[in-house]
C-alpha cells in the first residue's frame, strides 16, 4: 500500500500577517511546501493531500496540478468551519479554523492507508522524511503504532523571536510519554530558555526532543479522531468561538489511555520555517546554501 503525505496549509497566519504557506523561498518562487513535497516523493511517498482554506485552494491547484502531474495523485481538502460531526454547527462568532486535529480529520475520505502529517510552513529536511517513510513502510508495524519525528530543540529556534515548542518526554524503547508545550522558547545569552509569564525563565536542554508536528499514522488513527472530536466539542461548548482541537493533544489522549504507542524517530536535521516576517530572508539564504550544495535543483519542478 502506498504512503500519503498530508500537508496542513489552512492556517491563517495572523501573527505573520498573511498566508505564510505561499511565501516565496526558492530562486524561482518555490514555497517551503514545494521542498517538503519534493523530499517526500523521493523518500517513497506517492500521494499528496493538501489541507487548505477555500480562498487559497486555486493557488495550490494552479501550482501542484502542473508540477506533479500524472501519475502523481494529488488531492485538495478544504478545511471548513461547518465540517463537523453530525449534530454540531459552528457558533456565529467563529472565524479561525478548528485546529490541526480537525484538519487531519477533514481528510477522512482521502485516507486509505498509512500517512504522514506535516505543517506547510516548516522545512524538515530529507532525512526526516526518510525515517518516517521507513517506519510507515514496515510490514511488521503494529496496528495503533504511530510515530513522531523528534528534532533537537536547539535546531528548531528562530533568531527573530520566541516560539512555542512541544518538548517531549520519552520513555523506554524510544516511546513518546508526553508532549509538554513550552512558551516563549528562545536563546538568551546563548542559553535555551522558556517562560510562561515573560518574567520567570527556565533553562531547557538544547538537546531536548521537540515536536514540529511531523507525524506518521496508520489509517486507523482517523477513527480515533472521529471518536475524540465530538467529545471535545461537547466538553468545550462554552468556548467554541475560540477553542481548537489540536493534533498533539489528540495523540496525547490515546497514549495516556493506552490505546496506541508512538515511537519517536530522532533526527539531526535543522528545521527552519516562517514564523515571523523576518524569517523569510533567512529561509531564502538557507535554501540557497542547500541548492549550491546540490541538495536541490535550482528549478525544482520541470525544465
Amino acid at each position: 500500500m502506498g504512503l500519503t503525505l498530508v500537508v496542513l496549509a489552512a492556517g491563517m497566519g495572523r501573527r505573520y500577517g498573511g498566508p505564510k504557506q505561499i511565501e516565496a523561498i526558492g530562486p524561482n518562487g518555490e514555497w517551503i511546501i514545494d521542498y517538503s513535497v519534493y523530499d517526500a516523493l523521493r523518500c517513497g511517498f506517492d500521494r499528496i493531500v493538501f489541507v487548505v482554506r477555500a480562498e487559497i485552494e486555486a493557488a495550490f491547484r494552479g501550482r501542484f496540478d502542473k508540477a506533479l502531474g500524472r501519475p502523481r495523485r494529488v488531492e485538495y481538502v478544504a478545511q471548513s468551519l461547518s465540517d463537523l460531526p453530525p449534530g454540531f454547527t459552528p457558533p456565529p462568532g467563529r472565524e479561525k479554523p478548528w485546529g490541526t486535529g480537525h484538519a487531519v480529520w477533514t481528510c477522512r475520505e482521502a485516507i486509505d492507508g498509512p500517512f504522514a502529517v506535516i505543517n506547510g510552513d516548516d522545512f524538515y529536511g530529507r532525512g526526516a522524511f526518510e525515517s518516517l517513510a521507513t517506519f510507515l513502510s514496515r510490514e511488521a508495524r503494529e496496528k495503533a503504532e504511530h510515530a513522531l519525528v523528534g528534532f533537537k530543540l536547539a535546531n528548531t529556534l528562530t533568531e527573530h523571536g520566541p516560539v512555542t515548542r512541544g518538548v517531549c518526554r520519552i520513555g523506554e524503547g524510544g516511546e513518546l510519554r508526553e508532549i509538554r508545550e513550552r512558551h516563549r522558547v528562545a536563546k538568551r545569552d546563548g542559553i535555551v530558555t522558556s517562560s510562561e509569564d515573560g518574567e520567570t525563565w527556565v533553562r531547557l536542554s538544547p538537546d531536548a526532543t521537540a515536536s514540529m508536528n511531523m507525524w506518521g499514522f496508520g489509517a486507523e488513527f482517523i477513527a480515533e479522531l472521529s471518536r475524540q472530536l465530538p467529545a471535545f466539542l461537547v466538553s468545550n461548548e462554552a468556548e467554541l468561538e475560540t477553542v481548537e482541537f489540536f493534533l498533539p493533544e489528540a495523540v496525547g489522549r490515546v497514549v495516556g489511555e493506552g490505546l496506541a504507542r508512538v515511537r519517536v524517530l530522532a533526527t539531526d536535521e535543522a528545521w527552519f520555517g516562517v514564523t515571523f516576517p523576518e524569517d523569510v530572508a533567512q529561509a531564502r539564504r538557507k535554501m540557497a546554501v542547500r541548492i549550491a550544495a546540490g541538495q536541490y535543483p535550482a528549478k525544482l519542478w520541470g525544465a
